[in-house]
């Protein structure tokens, strides 16, 4: 009788139903200027995937310098594709998991509501409209909005006359906090920021040839791989997140 129950028990074991699988949390690095597009794509990625996302913003070139240090990564998103190109040549992103996602463009904003419109070329008295005030933009040597704006200050001939009134933000976010309070009455960051602010007018656009191309890229970060991350990665592939990025300003690469 007790091998009997003992049988049946066994048995009543192998025909339950697989419990389902547990939820991961998935560390997402990603460049400033993604802030509002991922606040909003978050909630909804969390409830379709059943993954927990932790996202952590900052300067593309400060989050890749956290991962040379070890920092618990799972998914780096770049502004800037030398800093991706840097991590991947040391061996710090998964294989075959990076691909470009966004693109963007450089804009000219002033602070307010009302300033007129200007056009950006080499004739461009950026200096005189400064009047004394400072030039808000990023890091121009280490964080990708403010690379790229001195790149496109130099090609048109403008960066020697406003260099020494430059005031260097640790991110894009941070220039464009700027210029919303005042602080700076002109500043050069992305669309996407642009769009995100009331306090500021975007007064021009940079030409697409003054400066490198503009690519967001996205990868896992090496020994951090797995179902959870690569999950991620598919999700920001796809319809839902494509619509949050482009209310945001933001260009979506690929197919």
């Amino acid at each position: 009788m007790i091998r009997r129950r003992l049988a049946a028990i066994v048995l009543g074991a192998l025909v339950l139903p697989a419990a389902p699988s547990a939820s991961e949390s998935v560390t997402v690095f990603a460049a400033a200027s993604l802030t509002n597009a991922l606040a909003e794509i978050e909630e909804r990625c969390e409830a379709e995937t059943g993954h927990d996302l932790t996202v952590s913003l900052a300067g593309s070139s400060a989050l890749a310098r956290q991962i040379q240090q070890g920092a618990p990564a799972d998914v780096f998103i770049s502004a800037n594709a030398d800093w991706m190109h840097r991590l991947q040549a040391e061996g710090l992103i998964a294989r075959d998991s990076r691909f470009d996602l966004l693109g963007n463009s450089l804009v000219l904003i002033a602070h307010g509501q009302e300033a007129a419109s200007v056009g950006i070329g080499p004739d461009l008295d950026l200096a005189g409209m400064l009047d004394g005030g400072r030039l808000a933009m990023a890091l121009v040597e280490a964080v990708p909005a403010g690379i790229y704006g001195k790149a496109a200050l130099t090609s048109l001939g403008l960066w020697d006359a406003v260099a020494p009134s430059v005031a260097q933000a640790d991110n894009v976010r941070a220039a464009l906090a700027l210029v919303a309070v005042g602080e700076a009455p002109l500043g050069i960051v992305y669309a996407s920021d642009a769009a995100a602010e009331d306090d500021v007018t975007v007064i021009g656009a940079f030409p697409p040839d003054s400066h490198p191309p503009i690519v967001y890229s996205a990868a896992v970060v090496a020994g951090r791989d797995g179902p959870a991350a690569r999950a991620f990665l598919d999700w920001l592939r796809g319809p839902a997140a494509r619509a949050a990025f482009e209310r945001h300003g933001f260009t979506v690469l690929g197919d």
